[in-house]
């Protein structure tokens, strides 16, 4: 029985939570916690999805969380909606 541990998701956990760390507070305190309490839940793809919407830049996210523009891309506009539906609730 071998017993090497998989340090893997923990690794990836604190990837993303490193790239969470924006330039901007506002989406710091969205991100940070949805990584924490909703990224484990979320499909692979949608897990895919969410990596992805991080290497967009912040003022278009910082747009698009606000409501002062709609992000064009499905995929990731639909993760943004399911992020600020998780806050709203």
């Amino acid at each position: 029985m071998s017993t090497e541990v998989n340090t893997q998701p923990v690794v990836n956990k604190a990837r993303l939570k490193w790239a969470c760390r924006r330039g901007m507070l506002e989406l710091d305190v969205l991100f940070i916690p949805f990584v924490d309490e909703a990224y484990d839940d979320l499909t692979a793809e949608d897990q895919r999805i969410f990596e992805r919407l991080l290497t967009e830049q912040d003022p278009d996210l910082f747009a698009w969380f606000m409501g002062h523009k709609t992000c064009e891309d499905d995929e990731l506009n639909t993760m943004v909606q399911f992020i600020l539906n998780r806050v709203k609730v």
